[in-house]
């Protein structure tokens, strides 16, 4: 358990990068193809505006993927990072195209100019998702060996299988995004806005979800092993949640029920990534086992308590910047800034904050001290233990309404006198 506890920790993270800046590489794919004159100006305002509280904290995931793998396993990372050195590179030019035009966008000072910014910042939101897409595929394949750069540079992420699952990972991400930005002009009533949200998220969910079957017959018309591994055995279960919540997405965006039409669909996609991780567990790349690419027993371990360190803060921030995002609530920084920090006071001196404590101290101590497997299965559960009730400690209290503060004030951002 401790040498696959961290790939777990990677998959999370690639799925929540998946599933966040996911979508806002699909608001710039809208921003390419929002059409000419008024309308196509405000939906391109729109999904900029929309996406540009979070864009910068969504890449939190893919610095967390990185980090946990490359320290984890550092075998397996070398060997994938070397084959896939250029589509890797390929997806690093988008991301850095994208935050720069992002900045200059604000600087420009004309129409023209402005037009090319968004030209290039589009056109980079869709090279990000490609890219990185093949280089899932050519995981997925086979094509990726074990050593120093001994899988071809361009074949291993550019034949039909790969270049079909980039383009799966666009259009997912334009079907994301299509429902986000439906649920946000939803919420600001922005009545044309969302009819044409809500129009672009049912296509761009059924062309995803013929894609997604698609790939399933490619994958089996070219007898790999990836068509068996999906529909039999232990990824089943994922390919079917990934299907029912495809369906159940298009089915709550029609009814315009779109508040839960975001959790579902990125249920559905993190599905995708799920049923691909259980379709080759526990092995990474042909011939090498997560147990044989781990790092060594003290290296799992420090990651393992500084992952779950890590989330007790991180997951209680993001949770109040989406809760912000999400609402609209930004003008009302201030009345929410000062209930973080009673919050945060409160946590700190109740028992919840003192038995977390306790199980830190314990998860750390059968970790990194005892040698038997039992007792690291115990640390990890104490370490899980640790962070729900750090978490729970902040995130309830520091999220949670005034009590003191009318309905109308709090919507309002005001703040009691």
């Amino acid at each position: 358990m401790l040498y696959s506890l961290p790939m777990v920790f990677v998959l999370a993270g690639a799925a929540l990068y998946a599933v966040l800046a996911g979508a806002d590489f699909g608001a710039g794919f809208w921003q390419l193809f929002a059409g000419h004159g008024e309308h196509g100006e405000r939906v391109r305002e729109y999904a900029h505006n929309s996406m540009g509280p979070v864009w910068e904290a969504n890449h939190v995931w893919l610095i967390f993927v990185l980090t946990v793998f490359w320290t984890s396993y550092p075998k397996a990372f070398g060997s994938i990072a070397s084959t896939l050195s250029v589509a890797l590179f390929v997806a690093v030019i988008g991301i850095t195209f994208r935050g720069a035009t992002y900045a200059f966008r604000a600087g420009a000072r004309s129409g023209r100019e402005l037009g090319r910014i968004d030209t290039i910042f589009s056109l980079s939101s869709i090279l990000t998702p490609f890219a990185l897409g093949a280089a899932v595929g050519g995981i997925a394949t086979n094509r990726v060996p074990v050593g120093n750069a001994t899988g071809d540079l361009f074949s291993s992420w550019l034949n039909i299988t790969s270049i079909f699952v980039g383009v799966l990972a666009v259009v997912s991400c334009a079907y994301l995004a299509a429902i986000y930005l439906a649920a946000d002009a939803a919420r600001d009533k922005h009545r044309a806005l969302e009819r044409d949200f809500r129009q672009r998220a049912l296509g761009a969910g059924v062309v995803d979800g013929a894609l997604a079957i698609g790939g399933l017959f490619l994958a089996g018309a070219n007898r790999h092993a990836l068509y068996h591994s999906l529909l039999t055995g232990r990824a089943l279960p994922a390919v079917i949640v990934s299907f029912v919540a495809g369906l159940t997405t298009l089915a709550l965006v029609f009814g315009r029920r779109y508040e839960p039409a975001r959790y579902v669909g990125a249920v559905a996609v993190a599905a995708i990534i799920a049923g691909w991780a259980l379709s080759r567990w526990p092995t990474i790349l042909p011939g090498l086992t997560i147990h044989q690419a781990a790092a060594g027993h003290d290296t799992l371990v420090w990651v393992i308590v500084s992952v779950l360190v890590g989330g007790a803060i991180l997951f209680p921030s993001l949770g109040l910047l989406f809760r912000l995002a999400l609402a609209g609530r930004f003008t009302a920084v201030e009345t929410e800034q000062e209930s973080v920090g009673e919050g945060m006071a409160a946590a700190t001196t109740g028992l919840p904050a003192r038995a977390a404590s306790a199980c830190l101290i314990a998860g750390f101590g059968l970790l990194n001290i005892a040698n038997a497997s039992w007792a690291h299965a115990i640390g990890i559960l104490c370490l899980f233990a640790f962070v729900l009730l750090a978490f729970g400690a902040m995130i309830f209290t520091a999220l949670g309404p005034d009590p003191d503060l009318p309905e109308a004030d709090l919507r309002s951002g005001k703040t009691p006198p």
